[in-house]
């Protein structure tokens, strides 16, 4: 059973061990020198940052820098390239100074001019499915001298920092990657930890150390050897043939049961536990009859059993989310079960009843594919039975691949549509403005002029993140009211490897990106 008390805690990172004993390190091993290889089924699509705001992040903060970053443990940007701040005391104005003799893999300087291109080449290209449209407050940028950059924006705005904390801000070699045009040569020149020396598209990546880098990343291993599986199981069998030594993203519900159960099978392997900060939700078209009035979207609501669903669908594998700001995230909270309790058909009825919905609703249920892992299916079929067991619903559920559900439900075609969100950085403001405004990333116009006019801009002239609680949980109270959105569950993240490989509780940015650089082999078990 979902553990109440539980939703209050921090995110923490928990291994648990498929074999017994406990790893030794030595005084005298040389982790550095070792190679990993590691596995995955979410594959780049471009190498480029200005045409990234996907899963090729990945890679990049790995190959690339940025100014600021997110140390493992750290929810705020610390320095990365530069020290940051902002200089002016409306968050208008932000300044940062690179450190001295940074350099590209390539040898050639990096200096605030290189700063200033590749940021705004972000802006000139404008990439279809790039990362221009978190750039909106920017108004322009200026250096001084060699190692200066200044931001000057258009609006106050204190998350712009963590703007720049994401892969998509990496530095680019200005000699390397065209001003107005993407790179296309397949290849990499950056400031991050390691050198691409080598890759072949969703086959393989090879990662030596960047004898040039400069910032905060402490690496233990001496290089990383990535391989891209078009499935899991095709990797989970590499991992247990010890043609890898660890996984990341892409474990079935499944996969990681058998893994936390099957001790004769997975001898010799470990599972490493990340609550994550990516989140499940449904997202109604008020433009649409069926979903239109509210007493229909609260019913829903009433009923869902988010204990249920995570337990049948994804045994455990997830957590029930009752807030669209998951646990783990400043101002998290548990808002929809505040508000509706446990389950419950007679108060589903009679908030149907009172609004004089006295007929069975008929609803339309989308969702895609070959987007969010096999288990989506399933997912909305249990949803399917929640609601029509009540007897207030008959529920079609129809799926449709990514391509085509993307262009249909930014059109507005679907009454109510599944989606899930992997956060661009962990602040609150993520998981909430990006789902308002007449223009938002659902394509379904959701206006609450109380949040987008008055709670977002307020809590964007405060730099001091911790500060900005109440907004949120206002702007919260606001949308559990409103129920345009529904949350249903919060994912968590597995890291399968071999017990020999130490790192993995540390390997994961509060982006939940992979940070490679803390694997290495332990000298002994």
């Amino acid at each position: 059973m979902f553990n109440r008390t539980s939703l209050q805690a921090a995110a923490a990172l928990a291994s648990i061990s498929l074999v017994s004993g406990c790893g030794v390190f030595s005084d005298t091993e040389s982790a550095g020198e070792q190679r990993i290889t590691i596995g995955t089924t979410s594959s780049p699509s471009t190498l480029d940052p200005a045409a990234s705001w996907d899963s090729s992040w990945e890679l990049f903060r790995n190959v690339y820098q940025t100014l600021v970053s997110f140390p493992t443990g750290s929810t705020s940007p610390k320095p990365d390239a530069a020290e940051c701040k902002f200089t002016d005391a409306s968050s208008r104005v932000f300044e940062c100074t690179l450190l001295e003799g940074l350099k590209f893999s390539n040898g050639h300087k990096l200096d605030a001019k290189a700063v200033q291109h590749s940021i705004e080449r972000i802006r000139t290209i404008d990439a279809e499915g790039g990362p221009n449209g978190m750039l909106g407050s920017l108004d322009s940028i200026e250096t001084v001298g060699e190692r200066t950059v200044v931001f000057k924006l258009n609006k106050a705005d204190a998350t712009f920092p963590f703007v720049l904390a994401t892969p998509a801000m990496s530095i680019v070699d200005p000699a390397e990657y065209p001003a107005d045009k993407l790179r296309k040569d397949g290849k990499v020149v950056g400031s991050g930890p390691y050198v691409l020396d080598g890759y072949e598209v969703r086959k393989q990546a090879e990662l030596t150390s960047n004898p040039n880098y400069k910032g905060f990343a402490d690496r233990k291993n001496g290089g990383v050897t990535i391989k891209y599986f078009d499935d899991s199981e095709a990797m989970v069998k590499a991992l247990r043939a010890e043609e890898i030594d660890a996984t990341y993203r892409g474990l079935t519900a499944a996969e990681v049961t058998s893994l936390e159960e099957d001790k004769d099978e997975n001898k010799g392997l470990q599972l490493v536990e990340s609550t994550g900060a990516d989140i499940r939700y449904l997202v109604f078209n008020t433009e649409d009859e069926s979903v239109a009035n509210p007493a229909v979207r609260r019913a829903i609501a009433q009923l869902v059993d988010r204990d249920e669903l995570v337990s049948k669908v994804y045994r455990g594998t997830a957590e029930p989310l009752y807030s669209m700001v998951p646990k783990g995230i400043a101002a998290h909270t548990t808002k929809f079960f505040d508000t509706y309790g446990h389950p419950d058909k007679k108060k589903a009825a009679k908030i149907l009843e009172k609004a004089g919905i006295d007929e069975k609703v008929e609803l339309n249920f989308w969702y895609t594919t070959d987007r969010y892992g096999s288990s989506t299916a399933a997912e909305f079929a249990e949803l399917k039975r929640q609601l029509e067991e009540s007897g207030l619903f008959k529920v079609t559920i129809q799926g449709k691949p990514w391509t085509e559900y993307q262009a249909a439900y930014q059109q507005g075609e679907y009454p109510v549509f599944g989606r899930g969100w992997f956060p661009d950085f962990p602040d609150p403001d993520n998981f909430i403005a990006p789902f308002l405004g007449k223009k938002n990333v659902l394509g379904t116009p959701y206006l609450s002029p109380r949040i987008t006019d008055e709670l977002l801009p307020k809590s964007r002239r405060e730099s001091d993140r911790g500060a900005v609680t109440d907004e949120f949980v206002e702007a919260q109270s606001i949308m559990v009211d409103d129920v345009r959105l529904l949350p249903l569950w919060q994912g968590k993240l597995y890291i399968a490897a071999r017990d020999d490989i130490g790192g993995a509780e540390r390997a994961l940015d509060p982006q939940t990106v992979m940070q490679l650089w803390a694997l290495h082999r332990r000298a002994s078990w």
